[in-house]
């Protein structure tokens, strides 16, 4: 394509060869431009989010419900093991079946769960021919599961095993100690996957009822992002929602407490190293400070080796293997974290850099020359966070869960260029306080 636009003529003159770049670029950028997002509600109340993408023969659906581990109620690990048995039985089909079937089809469905969400998605080639059968296993598995006896024993052991594979992890024993750290009796504050003693009490009729609640239509959102036009989108589209019952949308989530004084857990773990978890509820998606606290924190530890946090901690004093920062927005409001890993001799200097270097960021903000680097940083690498379908589809489901607006990646990298210096250090002081943080540290003693 390259050699014949450098030869095309106009009559008989050659085009000029900046033009026939700038024809080039434009070709291959319309060729890889996201085509806008689509919104409606399907008959049996879904809510549906739709980008066409012609360009691979393949399509990609996710439906995700507010079926998270916020909603367990009490019983921790009910909602993740509802998630686990979906494919692990369903219209008869055992887990093997489902999988040696989906595999045939050269296909791939998974389910997954976290603390807002639920989520069955299904990745398949877009001809009838392996679509249609693709379909008619991803609609048993969301709608007929069948939450055998057998199979949540097996489904339960192997989450013992994955719990008991935490307490050897001193980053996953800082995570769960330092949720409820900060979250104290909220929703947020359980573990997803449940405790040990949590899980072993789970029944058959616990998670048969949180299905029924919230594996419903009211609750769904349908993304499809792929090789199919309008018409076909909203047949799938349909024909997903009409195997669910219409049920009701989740009640939202209660607002968390912010913190008002500071907290400090220390946890012996035998380890070489030490984990630090520093963080507070931070903020919620579609917040009005979402672009001034991300571009913000992007300086302060979200950028990598280049971060001020990790130039203050790990290059100028050696005192860190890594040290880092990111807030993770919820659908109220989710931690902000900063993070480190540091010999256990070490612990409370590298401790104390963190804590100075984010009082500083507070209390003066970025340099200019910071501030721009991130901007071009972010923005520069905004086109590898929607190269792929799969990258789309997640986006997609951002956006219809957190009513976020259609046009969100329209505008991101504008919303990003327009954060200035003084609204990152006034969002900063009113959104972040070092002095009523929690503080959990996991590792083995100093030698």
């Amino acid at each position: 394509m390259f050699a014949k636009l450098m030869h095309a003529q106009d009559g008989n003159t050659m085009l000029p060869r900046f033009a026939l770049l700038l024809a080039l670029l434009l070709t291959v950028l319309q060729a890889h431009a996201m085509a806008p997002i689509q919104h409606w509600v399907t008959g049996n109340g879904a809510r549906v989010y739709y980008a066409p993408a012609p360009e691979l023969p393949m399509v990609n659906v996710n439906v995700t419900f507010a079926a998270g581990s916020a909603r367990d109620d009490g019983n921790d690990g009910v909602a993740h093991l509802t998630s686990t048995l979906l494919a692990s039985g369903a219209a008869g089909m055992s887990a093997d079946e489902i999988a040696n079937r989906v595999q045939a089809l050269g296909a791939e469905l998974n389910t997954g769960s976290a603390r807002d969400m639920a989520w069955v998605s299904l990745r398949t080639l877009s001809d009838a021919e392996h679509l249609q059968p693709a379909l008619a296993i991803y609609t048993d598995v969301l709608g007929r599961p069948d939450f055998n006896a057998a199979d949540l024993e097996r489904e339960r052991g192997r989450t013992l095993v994955g719990i008991r594979s935490e307490e050897q992890s001193p980053a996953a024993v800082a995570e769960n100690a330092h949720y409820p750290a900060m979250y104290g009796k909220h929703p947020y504050a359980s573990r997803p996957n449940g405790s040990a003693e949590s899980v072993s009490k789970i029944t058959r009729p616990q998670i048969l009822a949180f299905y029924q609640r919230y594996y419903v239509a009211h609750n769904a959102i349908i993304a499809i992002v792929g090789d199919v036009d309008r018409k076909a989108a909203e047949q799938l589209a349909e024909t997903l929602s009409s195997k669910l019952q219409p049920g009701d949308v989740a009640d939202p989530l209660p607002e968390p407490a912010r913190l008002v004084q500071a907290s400090e857990q220390r946890i012996f773990h035998p380890s070489a190293q030490t984990t630090v978890l520093v963080g507070a509820p931070g903020m919620r998606r579609g917040d009005p400070d979402y672009f001034t606290l991300y571009v913000g924190n992007h300086i302060l530890g979200g950028s990598g080796l280049v971060s001020r946090m990790s130039k203050e901690i790990r290059e100028k004093r050696g005192l860190s293997y890594s040290a880092s920062s990111y807030f993770s927005p919820m659908e109220q409001n989710g931690p902000y974290l900063l993070s480190l890993q540091t010999r256990n001799d070490q612990t409370d200097a590298a401790l104390a850099v963190l804590r100075d270097t984010l009082k500083e960021f507070i209390k003066d903000g970025p340099t200019d020359a910071e501030l721009e680097a991130a901007k071009k940083n972010i923005t520069g690498g905004f086109a590898l966070r929607v190269d792929s379908n799969s990258k789309i589809l997640d986006y997609l489901v951002v956006i219809g869960f957190y009513g976020l607006p259609l046009d969100y990646l329209d505008t991101f990298n504008a919303n990003i260029m327009a954060v200035t210096r003084e609204q990152i250090v006034d969002a900063f002081r009113r959104r972040v306080s070092p002095d009523s943080m929690a503080t959990v540290i996991v590792g083995g003693e100093s030698k």
